[in-house]
């Protein structure tokens, strides 16, 4: 899609929240009635999860398998993606069980829906049943019957032995990867029925609550955004200047235009050509930028990651059907690897929310509606800190490899340096990819 049919897309959302919002108060029965426009949104979204969930693993497992190759450097961004994305998820969930967003809400199983009620009622079952359950009849019945355990299990399978395979497992790498781009692209025309969910599903809430739906979702929003200004300011600050002598504030006022345009486009990918040029004018070599900025851009995804948690635990709270630690600890490592590789795609974290709780909680999906009027709020903190998050790696990963000159990036940060518009690459390599010719093997 274009910048500016996503901008009516955004402007459509809002006022369709707006209106939602208005209707709820003014004939509170009438927006319980407008339930089902919420629900039948969210059922577009989960209409779209298994083929979502095996195409990104399949395709991650392949990136993996890329980035492994080109030696140190990959080895060094992948670890340290992994780690900071757990980091991300973690503290999400910390914050998100200290300000418990969703309290007070207390809505009722009909709001939440008949289905979801009776999938809370199947859901308990004991270790090896749960076993078996991961462990679909055939390897495409996991895809139609819409089980994503066991679609995770059959992607992870599928990916590895495509791996396998070398060379001749490429031509069907490609065919997922077109298979992909397919399912993204009827997402993001599920997207644009975005704002009639929104405004069923928030018409619905504020009849039910009152002004408590419009207390949780401010709640859920302004914690969303400390999280990530804590987590960019107190965790990437410190370990920037602890490994690599760089002063985090200096590195964002360095890339201010970039955080301008992803402010007006929602989505750190439109920066990405701007950060590659950038990161080599600053000092970090050539073969460092080529691999650690286009896979980090699909598996360092921190402010995705924090969304993600306290998303899950707003829903489960506002439903009345708050998550074990176990549950939350399991949908943690469940996020880690289902949030890698869609990097880029308008509502993509919305459908990995959706898988997550499917996942886990199938009662909880129907919460998802619940989201829907307020995640585009929350869609520039998570691109700006995603941003943040890779342009910060790109430097560590330099210092670690050698490949980032402190001296050239100290005359660069003090404007001494001044970056030249015309160096700007127009072609970078795809996210999760590295381009070959910047292989230093």
């Amino acid at each position: 899609m274009s910048r500016d049919r996503t901008r009516y897309l955004y402007a459509a959302v809002v006022l369709a929240v707006a209106a939602g919002i208005a209707v709820g108060f003014a004939a509170p029965a009438l927006g319980l009635a407008l339930k089902p426009l919420g629900t039948a949104f969210v059922g577009l979204i989960k209409m779209l999860i298994a083929p979502i969930v095996f195409c990104t693993i399949v395709l991650g497992v392949g990136s993996v398998a890329g980035a492994a190759r080109v030696g140190k450097v990959g080895g060094l961004a992948l670890a340290y993606f992994l780690c900071m994305s757990t980091a991300a998820l973690a503290v999400g969930l910390l914050v998100g069980n200290l300000v418990d967003p969703g309290q007070g809400l207390h809505l009722t199983e009909e709001l939440r829906g008949a289905a979801a009620a009776e999938a809370a009622k199947g859901a308990e079952s004991d270790t090896v049943a749960f076993l078996l359950g991961i462990i679909p009849t055939t390897l495409v019945s996991s895809l139609t019957e819409g089980q994503v355990l066991q679609t995770l299990l059959v992607a992870l399978l599928t990916g590895f032995a495509l791996q396998g395979m070398g060379e001749r497992g490429v031509p069907l790498l490609n065919g997922v990867e077109r298979l992909q781009r397919l399912v993204f692209r009827i997402l993001a025309m599920v997207m644009w029925v975005a704002p009639v969910g929104a405004f069923g599903a928030m018409a619905a809430v504020v009849g039910a609550t009152g002004t408590d739906a419009l207390k949780s979702l401010a709640v859920i929003m302004s914690g969303f955004y400390a999280t990530c200004l804590v987590f960019v300011l107190a965790v990437l600050g410190p370990l920037l200047w602890l490994v690599a002598r760089v002063n985090l504030l200096s590195l964002l006022r360095y890339l201010g235009r970039e955080f301008l345009l992803i402010l007006s486009t929602s989505s750190s990918e439109s920066a990405l050509p701007r950060l590659i040029a950038k990161m080599e004018h600053l000092g970090v070599s050539r073969p460092v930028v080529g691999i650690t900025v286009p896979t980090g851009y699909s598996f360092n995804l921190d402010g995705t990651a924090i969304y993600l948690t306290m998303a899950t635990l707003f829903v489960a709270t506002a439903t009345g059907a708050p998550l074990s630690l176990g549950e939350q600890v399991s949908l943690l490592v469940f996020m880690i690897v289902a949030s890698k590789g869609a990097a880029g795609v308008t509502g993509a974290g919305l459908a990995t929310l959706a898988a997550g709780l499917q996942s886990h909680r199938p009662d909880l999906v129907d919460g998802v509606g619940l989201i829907v009027g307020i995640d585009r709020f929350m869609s520039e903190a998570r691109a700006l800190t995603n941003f943040a998050g890779n342009a910060v790696a790109t430097v560590l990963v330099g210092t670690w490899t050698g490949g980032f000159d402190r001296g050239r990036a100290a005359e660069v940060l003090s404007g001494r340096v001044p970056f030249d518009e015309t160096t700007l690459l127009d072609d970078p390599p795809p996210a999760g990819q590295a381009d070959p010719a910047m292989s230093p093997v």
